[in-house]
């Protein structure tokens, strides 16, 4: 039986160890997608034996698992404080930078998320289904009533939130590309901002009402 005394130190190094194999998985998933990718990679990343990992996960599924649903939480966050109250346009655009500080600060989970999705998502269908699915409809729901109160054009919500979902993660899952193709002159750190100017022209222009 444990002692109050040795509960809170066991509870964190357990946890400690647990985001130590978390970290390590996210490497290696992203690099090499799910089926590429080992328990004893992830062991080795770690810099921890195969038995000691699996005394915390007992299969590489439930690592996956629990990564994609923390990244879904992460991915899902900004569209959560979309506000209906707040003005449409300011809340568009914030959105848009939200999704850009993303790709730039989390390149590895954003290329796990499409490595998944690219392969039928297999393992996360749930979630899109259940958790993504009532929070963009719900989200869609907040953009048709401002079209219906006139503050912002009339156009496909859900189509609208899917066009900010490609821009911007194009920057996180093509960043190689894009730095190469923007050179040394412009493909340093304010690519990202450069990239959030054109995005809010080319969507909140679009959505300016009409008249």
């Amino acid at each position: 039986m444990n002692t109050s005394t040795d509960a809170p130190r066991r509870t964190r190094i357990q946890q400690e160890k647990r985001e130590l194999i978390l970290e390590a998985a996210l490497e290696v998933f992203s690099t090499n997608g799910f089926r590429g990718s080992t328990i004893d990679q992830i062991a080795e990343a770690a810099g921890m034996s195969k038995p000691n990992l699996l005394y915390y996960f007992r299969r590489k599924e439930d690592i996956h698992e629990t990564l994609m649903q923390r990244l879904l939480d992460t991915w899902l966050a900004p569209l959560r404080e979309l506000d209906d109250i707040g003005d449409p346009l300011t809340e568009l655009r914030s959105y848009i930078r939200r999704k850009l500080e993303m790709a730039r600060d989390f390149p590895r989970e954003s290329r796990l998320f499409a490595n998944e999705i690219l392969q039928g998502a297999p393992r996360i269908m749930p979630l899109l289904a259940g958790e993504l699915k009532t929070l963009v409809d719900e989200k869609a729901a907040v953009i048709k009533g401002w079209m219906r109160d006139g503050k912002i054009a009339r156009t496909d919500p859900w189509h609208l939130i899917f066009s900010i979902w490609a821009t911007t993660q194009h920057y996180a899952d093509f960043d190689v590309q894009v730095r190469a193709v923007l050179g040394a002159d412009r493909g340093g750190d304010g690519r990202f901002e450069d990239a959030a100017r054109f995005l809010e022209q080319l969507f909140l222009d679009g959505l300016k009402p009409k008249g």
